[in-house]
């Protein structure tokens, strides 16, 4: 049989909405596979996902001992155990300009803001200004080449005015993402919002006539997708049931967050749904990231766990108390114990991310 060569940029297309695919066999020129052991296919892209979670961690259970090949996973970090060959823990780092170099209280802030910018943030409440940050200078270099050059995820909205930490910015602590000095990239912090973004048609208005999201984007392009089906190999029809099971399974959870939400609420008009379970919240934005990878609809991304200095309560592990406030723990037994467990929680989060790509 001979090779029918797809379109690496190939959408299923109907009624206005756009859905791209994961890479195939079937994109590639004849003689090429994915599936070829030790060589990587020329067309591959790289993508870059930076995942931030706040108030610092426990680090004698945080880091890794030994190095080169001998090296051993921490406490904390057990749950990437599965992935441990393809990882590299890197220690002894410090972000200088994450310190207060004078100015005073705000580390809190000042982490966030240095993370991905290595800029000493201007304290202020009014007149942010830090630098721009790794995932936007990576973002520029592929403008163009996705349908989205960056995505910006998180847990809780982006708050880009008034004072959240000892007189810096709330935008320093609710941001990570920096297109310019003085231009964050707000995140999107709801499931529904963030899947718009990557897969919708970018026709809001018609979205809105057709009420998009009461239909589900497969059965809206079940027709071009019917033909794609008759087109690929056994292995890429493998890929695609996959992939389109993934879709119809974060839509399933999506309509159904959004429902629990709407029959807590009283007859008003709500914003967009945001579960309440932490755990159901992260994997749901997870999957939507590793969607997006998987599509191609963009190849770097932010995720913001939390805001810096986030107050958040982790029940589901045990913890009672408040996060921010566990993380001046001066010491203490008992918060030591309850802050490893949190970051042992967080990187059970992480540790599904890596497992979907």
């Amino acid at each position: 049989m001979a090779h029918a060569l797809l379109k690496r940029r190939t959408l299923l297309r109907g009624s206005g909405a756009l859905v791209g695919l994961p890479l195939l066999d079937s994109m590639l020129p004849a003689g090429r596979s994915l599936a070829h052991a030790g060589e990587a296919s020329p067309v591959s892209p790289v993508r870059m996902a930076c995942v931030f979670f706040p108030n610092g961690a426990i680090m004698p259970d945080w880091t890794p001992q030994g190095e080169g090949k001998d090296w051993q996973l921490s406490k904390t970090l057990q749950p990437l155990a599965p992935f441990q060959s393809k990882l590299s823990v890197i220690s002894g780092l410090a972000l200088d300009k994450g310190r207060a170099n004078g100015d005073g209280a705000g580390d809190h802030a000042r982490c966030s803001a240095s993370f991905l910018t290595a800029a000493q943030a201007v304290k202020t409440a009014s007149n942010i200004y830090v630098g721009v940050s790794v995932d936007q200078v990576a973002a520029q270099q592929l403008e163009g080449q996705t349908k989205l050059s960056s995505i910006e995820l998180g847990l809780n909205p982006s708050r880009n005015a008034g004072s959240c930490d000892s007189g810096y910015s709330c935008a320093y602590s609710s941001n990570i993402s920096w297109r310019t000095a003085t231009q964050p990239m707000s995140k999107e912090s709801a499931p529904k919002a963030a899947f718009e973004r990557l897969f919708g048609s970018g026709d809001t208005k018609a979205q809105k006539e057709r009420d998009f999201y009461r239909k589900s984007i497969l059965d809206v392009v079940s027709g071009d997708a019917q033909t794609l089906l008759k087109q690929v190999s056994g292995s890429d029809k493998r890929k695609l049931d996959e992939y389109f099971s993934a879709v119809r399974d974060l839509e399933t959870r999506i309509a159904r967050t959004e429902a629990e939400e709407k029959a807590a609420m009283p007859k008003m008009e709500v914003p967009e749904a945001r579960p309440e379970s932490f755990r159901e919240h992260a994997r749901l934005m997870f999957d939507i990231l590793a969607l997006g990878f998987q599509t191609n609809s963009t190849r770097i991304a932010t995720f913001m766990l939390d805001n810096a200095g986030g107050n958040r309560v982790y029940k589901e592990v045990g913890v009672n108390d408040a996060h921010h406030g566990l993380s001046h723990h001066r010491n203490d037994e008992a918060k030591v114990r309850k802050l490893s467990t949190i970051d042992h929680y967080l990187a059970e989060q992480f540790a599904y991310f890596l497992e979907k790509l």
